[in-house]
């Protein structure tokens, strides 16, 4: 069966690249340094709804993530969850964070309006990320 992205998730992202398991996205929000993993299942709500060797490797790619992130982008503090109250489609944010973001401390929903990347910091942000990650990770 091919896999079926949700509309809002492929509204509001990007795409990255393919892991093993997960597709890696973009979110098109300027603010924040951001991205969603999203597992390549159909009628995946829950991380319990993926078998043991699914959940295993889409936490090693959202470690993958996270470490990418942190070489790149040097976050105080890296957001990663799994929220889902708006979109049921399993999709975890990556969010670096700053003292200086526009939101901090508090969480980034529905604090701002969205800031959509101008096309060419988005291709090079996407450029940079996958360039990352495809020289680092061990998944």
């Amino acid at each position: 069966m091919h896999f079926k992205l949700h509309p809002q998730l492929e509204k509001d992202s990007e795409f990255v690249l393919d892991l093993d398991v997960c597709q890696l996205r973009l979110i098109n929000e300027a603010n924040y340094p951001w991205l969603v993993l999203i597992p390549r299942l159909n009628g995946i709500v829950e991380l319990s709804d993926l078998s043991e060797t699914e959940y295993t490797q889409t936490m090693l790619e959202s470690r993958a993530i996270e470490l990418a992130m942190i070489r790149l982008f040097e976050p105080v503090k890296m957001n990663i969850a799994a929220i889902g109250n708006m979109v049921p489609q399993l999709h975890i944010h990556h969010v670096a964070r700053y003292k200086n973001d526009k939101a901090w401390p508090a969480p980034i929903w529905g604090k701002h309006p969205m800031q959509a990347y101008d096309n060419n910091s988005k291709v090079l942000r996407i450029q940079t990320i996958k360039k990352e990650l495809l020289a680092n990770i061990q998944t």
